[in-house]
């Protein structure tokens, strides 16, 4: 081969080759720009994301006076049903739990869990970290007229979210983005940090002129006189409830001294991340499901509607009770075995919705 024409050659690959290395350093300068590290998205937002003054607005004061501390039954406000990560990796850095006037934990595929944390007539609380909702949660939030918020979903809560007649947030679509925001206070994966906040939901759902009030929240049948389970049927001691989910293992220890009960996972006791607070409740109510897989052969359906059985449990005592739903709308209703509508003390209550595969542990 002629010298010039190899030198020709030599020099149009090397051109080709640093051509390329630019395209690739560009390519990666573009996916950092789209993917801002971590620890740098705990100082400053985005530019992904549109900034809310999380300051309260004027239309989500509290309206009249309730006699309960935990949920204001003088109130029409909306309640917002959040998609909770319970990732055992992520428990660590939740937040906001202590503020919800209602907690549900779902099993979920692969025999993990995740809970739905429901708030009302607050606007002071951030809350995470968010995660992907199912179909099945909103089986649940229809019985509170809530607005569901999540951060992802199943192809299955897509597809019935899609249709209507549901409000919702997800953060993982572009026109929701500015309600949602990422911390990493430990440096987790990023599908692990993406925290809203109430005054960023209030805002951005009156913005977004959804529905702000309701006159259909209430669910459960709270009472001033303190509940005490001794004279019912098949009553049992109850300081120790142990949930298994699978690789997620939901333990409340009773506290005698505040009359709640403290929770654990995975045998380590859990706080919020910002306050260091205990996570606590007042009451726990035991839903016994059963499921089966959907068609994908991944995702569960719960089986929600219909009957069964359950517990309720409080000051350190439990009791079988019975649950019911006509329809998964309807609202659902927790009786003891006589029949009549369990009264619930006044806090914060869980409902643990457990899949008859597993056993729990009451003692």
């Amino acid at each position: 081969m002629n010298k010039n024409l190899k030198d020709q050659l030599l020099g149009v690959v090397g051109a080709l080759i640093v051509i390329v290395v630019i395209l690739v350093i560009l390519n990666l300068l573009k996916g950092n720009t789209s993917n801002i590290d971590n620890k740098k998205e705990n100082k400053t937002p985005t530019n992904e994301e549109e900034v809310i003054d999380d300051s309260p607005i004027e239309d989500d004061t509290i309206t009249g006076e309730s006699k309960f501390k935990i949920f204001n039954t003088a109130s029409n406000k909306r309640p917002y049903a959040i998609s909770i990560n319970n990732t055992p990796v992520a428990v660590k850095v939740q937040e906001g739990l202590n503020k919800a006037y209602l907690v549900y934990e779902f099993p979920t595929e692969g025999y993990t869990s995740r809970l739905m944390a429901l708030f009302k007539d607050v606007n002071d609380v951030k809350v995470g970290t968010i995660r992907s909702c199912r179909h099945n949660f909103m089986d649940y939030a229809h019985e509170h007229d809530a607005i569901l918020v999540c951060f992802g979903w199943s192809h299955y809560a897509a597809d019935e979210l899609n249709k209507g007649g549901t409000d919702f947030l997800n953060g993982n679509e572009s026109k929701w983005k500015s309600a949602f925001w990422r911390d990493n206070p430990e440096s987790l994966a990023r599908e692990h940090t993406a925290y809203t906040s109430l005054p960023r939901l209030i805002k951005y759902t009156t913005n977004k002129n959804y529905r702000r009030t309701t006159d259909n929240a209430q669910l459960l049948n709270y009472t001033n006189k303190e509940v005490k389970l001794d004279n019912k049927s098949k009553v049992k001691k109850a300081t120790y409830v142990k949930l298994p989910y699978g690789n997620i293992t939901t333990v409340f220890k009773y506290d005698k001294n505040t009359k709640e009960y403290v929770k654990n996972v995975n045998g380590k006791q859990i706080k919020d991340h910002k306050t260091k607070e205990k996570i606590t409740t007042k009451n726990i109510i035991i839903v016994k499901i059963n499921h089966k897989m959907c068609d994908d052969h991944y995702y569960w359906d719960l089986k929600t509607t219909g009957s069964g059985k359950g517990w309720y449990i409080t000051n350190g005592k439990a009791v079988p009770i019975k649950w019911s739903k006509k329809s998964r709308n309807a609202k659902s209703k927790y009786t003891y075995l006589d029949g009549t509508e369990i009264e619930l003390n006044d806090g914060r209550t869980y409902i643990e919705v457990h899949s008859n595969k597993k056993k729990e542990i009451i003692k």
